[in-house]
């Protein structure tokens, strides 16, 4: 296991599956203590943890619904309580609603923005105001493909995450001053329990749009978030990098290669 993050403890939002569970487990890989945030899925986030402590790191799980102030406040109490310091928090919970424009509530836009955005400010203001306190710290955001492109039928997903974006780089000015480092990641075409089910061969359909020809894993986008939150980057602030294997570089083209 590197030592690059001992010492560091590192909250990750949405962390019982998927890319947040990816990213937790290579954040502890490279030595930091991770706290595993989820909503309803304990059985995931502690599976998460479990896995976290046989890599050799310290590992616990906080239960919160990050689109509500009083529920960040606790697990953000609780952080303080049980670690006393926060040095990195990535801002990765997110859900999505799969409907038109025309046809999409208000509840459903609603209810996709607080937990993608307004979530990401509220943890965002709660761990910066400690960061502050301590000397700095690194926050990164978990965006997506739509940051640069229009995603049909996600319209409400697609603005969340287009706010995010420039909600890091905002951040980014304001916070720099006390030695925090804002950053977003932007995965593209990622297999995962969730996008499995968007397609009968999710890998197959995206990997033929994707000029490195596969489909990204959960690890690719922890090994950038790891980038972000390490001192390769200390330099960097107020970007977004885009782990899609060239998939949102490559341009919807009428000929031949």
């Amino acid at each position: 296991m590197s030592k690059e993050l001992h010492g560091k403890v590192a909250l990750v939002t949405g962390a019982s599956k998927g890319v947040g569970k990816g990213i937790a487990l290579q954040l502890a890989r490279h030595g930091a203590s991770v706290i595993v945030n989820y909503n309803t899925d304990a059985k995931g986030a502690e599976a998460t943890a479990q896995e976290i402590r046989a890599l050799g790191a310290a590992a616990s799980i906080v239960q919160a619904q990050v689109a509500q102030a009083a529920a960040v406040e606790a697990m953000f109490a609780q952080v303080d309580r049980d670690y006393g310091r926060l040095d990195i928090l990535v801002n990765n919970a997110g859900i999505q609603t799969w409907k038109q424009l025309l046809d999409l509530s208000e509840t459903e836009w609603d209810n996709v923005l607080d937990v993608n955005l307004k979530g990401c400010f509220l943890c965002t203001q709660q761990a910066a105001r400690r960061m502050k306190d301590s000397g700095g710290g690194r926050i990164v955001n978990i965006g997506s493909g739509c940051n640069k492109i229009a995603f049909p039928r996600l319209v409400n997903y697609t603005a969340s995450k287009g706010g995010m974006e420039q909600f890091t780089k905002v951040s980014a000015v304001e916070l720099g001053k006390y030695g925090i480092r804002v950053n977003c990641v932007a995965p593209g075409a990622v297999e995962i329990e969730r996008t499995k089910e968007e397609a009968g061969d999710y890998a197959g359909t995206w990997a033929a749009a994707t000029p490195l020809g596969r489909v990204g894993s959960p690890a690719d986008i922890g090994r950038a978030v790891f980038f972000f939150c390490s001192e390769l980057s200390d330099f960097v602030t107020g970007q977004t990098l885009y782990v899609d294997g060239g998939l949102f570089a490559r341009p919807h083209w009428p000929y031949e290669f």
